[in-house]
């Protein structure tokens, strides 16, 4: 006897084109003959047609069939068997009957999966939503025997470029996807029951596919059908399954014991399906990285995310991934089928990682963990030399290292150089000296306004300490010092990005009359394509400091993070004006290994744009500049940079330092030891800025401002916190 589906195909024509109606690419279902109606003209015409390909291994299934331990009834052995006739393959498979086809098959289960609970997963109907990835789930719950019924839906078809992780082939290309894994399918056991959907998640036939299902698979790339799969399966109270092809991450949301769960863990927060409608690649990220957990991404995929947009058109997938993630789905599906423990939560099942922690049965034992220690504390000195350190302290410096000794009297104040406190872009410490000279500006100022006045005289020292800065205070009057004292304790870095207003040429002059007074030269970049070319060069350069490990280690080690064990030194990220999106990108450029995977490819032409962004939003900006390249010289520098920092924020301006990696190298030797593996880019860009700058070669770039008009920052920088004292700020 013909199946239902079958008749009504073969009696639509005449006996010619029945075959061709069979063969419709758009069928994804066998068609059942029964073995023993050897009255049906299509089972002959079938037989016959030398087009169709015939296989017939049932006598084997029946072999094997008789050797299954315990022993088959004999109500399975007597079952007939049947034909199925493929039409997309045009090709007449003989089977055995359902029972038997479906003992014999999964007789392997056993006894990972026992024969009570292969029949009771056999119940269980199954929604896939998303057949790229969800091709691989549905196919292994198939497989698996995990579900009598499973529908699948997608509104996307088949392209060579999702072969690389989609079990299909050549030949399902243009086909739709929910159509190319239901042949899967059918193919391994065309007795389960397999129903599409070609429209993918959308709000006109969500609940019609839910319908009736015990479990949802959702694997869909949109986030606003991540989001209206959710909601649909909250209303019936259906448990969802997430996999991520990244680290093995699983997603379980049951809401059929939590009705009122938020859906995705309120990672989204209180969004709607409707609000992430129609959402650029590059705006998804965000989001897309909070679902993710992106601290825990590894580190090619959290690389590779960086690149979207740029390398890459959209984040990347493999088949092994794919794959462990259709495991991990089944094992999920298997424990909330079988009413086994399976809460709400997430989980990484990461192979990766299981293979770095490889162990030798031969070796045993493990190292210690370090222990950070925090950072050395100083008394506070009271009285009036307690106001010229506490000015001095409050100097800027590169990442907030403050690399200074300052000690002080009620008239007398000696810096040092604290070589301990530097880094590797503080080449020959030329920033440090800056920072000190801008710390000697300070104090000048605090003694000015107490009635006192002097001047610093500066002195290389030796190896330990290479600077010294000392001021000896007797009364005088310096009123324009003066004046700056209360600017000079409010002064602040402010990294808001501005709205590019421009600044009026008497302000302008101001500045470069500030500099000049401390006996240096400011270059100012006011006209946008300059400031638009500086900010390319500046992009560039902070690439090559996300790049290069050890600046990419101490850049991150300057950001502070809420709970951090030293608060009081380097950059509270809070400072940065990041919002809690961008703040979930920085957790993955923090990191090395994702640093160091961008570098391999040559790639994170992204990790510059912050930088860019920022500096084109600028009114301009200001290069201080000083004759000469000792560390005095520097020191005098920092004195000027300070003067303009803080009468730039005293005419309302926001000032931010955006000093490049290449800022303290003089020659091929500093570049080098820099970043070997960018020297040659750094003195090109180097050659480029000072080009722009009008800076001559015997001058001495100290510092880069960042000047704009924004709104000023709530968390001001921390200051190293001496003994017995509360920390200060600035």
């Amino acid at each position: 006897m013909i199946s239902d589906n079958a008749r009504e195909i073969a009696h639509t024509d005449d006996g010619n084109s029945e075959l061709n109606e069979i063969s419709d690419p758009d069928q994804y279902r066998a068609i059942f003959i029964d073995d023993e109606d050897h009255s049906d003209s299509t089972l002959d015409q079938l037989r016959r047609d030398p087009r169709i390909t015939v296989i017939d291994e049932c006598r084997q299934q029946r072999a094997a069939l008789h050797t299954l331990v315990p022993a088959v009834d004999r109500e399975l052995i007597d079952e007939p068997a049947r034909w199925a006739y493929y039409p997309w393959r045009r090709s007449l498979v003989r089977i055995l009957g359902p029972e038997s086809f479906s003992r014999l098959r999964l007789d392997r289960n056993r006894n990972l999966i026992t024969a009570d609970e292969q029949r009771r997963l056999s119940s269980l109907k199954i929604g896939v939503i998303g057949l790229s990835v969800g091709h691989a789930i549905a196919y292994n719950l198939a497989t698996e025997g995990l579900c009598g019924e499973i529908r699948l839906t997608d509104f996307d078809e088949l392209e060579l470029a999702n072969l690389n992780r989609v079990p299909g082939t050549v030949f399902d290309l243009g086909l739709n996807k929910a159509v190319v894994a239901a042949r899967r399918i059918a193919e391994i056991d065309p007795y389960i029951t397999v129903r599409i959907d070609r429209h993918g998640a959308v709000p006109e036939s969500i609940d019609d596919f839910m319908r009736g299902l015990d479990i949802v698979v959702e694997e869909c790339d949109s986030l606003d059908a991540k989001v209206l799969v959710r909601e649909a399966a909250r209303a019936r109270r259906l448990p969802v399954l997430m996999t991520t092809g990244d680290r093995g991450l699983l997603d379980v949301e049951r809401f059929d014991l939590q009705p009122s769960r938020p859906i995705l863990h309120g990672l989204l927060g209180d969004v709607a399906a409707r609000d992430l409608a129609g959402l650029s690649s590059k705006d998804k990220v965000p989001h897309v990285l909070r679902i993710l957990d992106a601290p825990e991404l590894s580190p090619r995929m959290a690389a590779s995310l960086v690149e979207v947009g740029k390398t890459l058109s959209t984040w990347p997938q493999l088949a092994a991934e794919v794959v462990l993630g259709a495991t991990i789905v089944a094992n999920a599906v298997r424990r909330i089928g079988l009413g086994e423990p399976m809460p709400s939560g997430r989980v990484r099942v990461d192979v990766a990682d299981a293979l770095d922690r490889i162990g030798d049965p031969l070796v045993t034992g493990c190292a210690p963990a370090a222990v950070p220690t925090s950072a050395d504390a100083q008394d506070e000195p009271a009285g009036l030399a307690g106001i010229l350190t506490t000015a001095a302290t409050r100097a800027p410096s590169g990442g907030n290292v403050q690399p200074w000794h300052i000690e002080a009297t009620d008239d007398r104040i000696n810096l040092r150089l604290a070589t301990k406190y530097t880094t590797a872009m503080d080449v020959g410490y030329r920033g440090s000296a800056v920072a000190l000279g801008a710390a000697a500006f300070n104090a000048r100022v605090a003694a000015a306004a107490h009635g006192l006045t002097g001047d610093v005289e500066w002195s290389r020292g030796d190896e330990g300490t290479p600077l010294y800065g000392t001021a000896q205070f007797s009364p005088g009057n310096a009123p324009e010092l003066a004046d700056l004292y209360e600017p000079m304790l409010v002064r602040e870095t402010n990294r808001l990005r501005g709205t590019g207003a421009p600044i009026s040429a008497e302000v302008l002059e101001r500045l470069r009359t500030a500099a000049r007074t401390e006996g240096a030269e400011l270059t100012l970049l006011h006209q946008p394509a300059e400031i638009e070319t500086a900010a390319g060069l500046l992009a560039r350069a902070d690439r090559i400091r996300y790049l290069t490990p050890v600046l990419h280690r101490e850049m991150m080690s300057e950001l502070r993070w809420p709970g951090d064990a030293e608060p009081d030194t380097g950059i509270d990220v809070t400072t940065l004006g990041l919002d809690p999106a961008d703040l979930v990108v920085l957790d993955i450029l923090r990191r090395p290994e994702v640093m160091a995977k961008l570098s391999d490819w040559d790639a994170g032409t992204a990790l510059g744009d912050d930088t860019y962004e920022r500096v084109t939003s600028s009114s301009a900006l200001a290069v201080v500049s000083v004759r000469g390249r000792r560390l005095t010289d520097y020191a005098v520098a920092g004195s000027a940079v300070e003067a303009v920092w803080i009468h730039a924020q005293n005419q309302g301006l926001a000032v931010q330092p955006v000093s490049p990696a290449f800022l303290y190298a003089h020659d091929d030797r500093d570049r080098q030891a820099l970043s070997p593996d960018h020297a040659e880019t750094l003195r090109d860009l180097q050659y480029a800025f000072r080009r722009l700058t009008g800076t001559e070669r015997d001058q001495s770039q100290a510092l880069v401002l960042r000047l704009s008009y924004a709104p000023r920052p709530t968390v001001r920088s921390r200051r190293r916190a001496r003994s017995g004292s509360m920390p200060q700020y600035g």
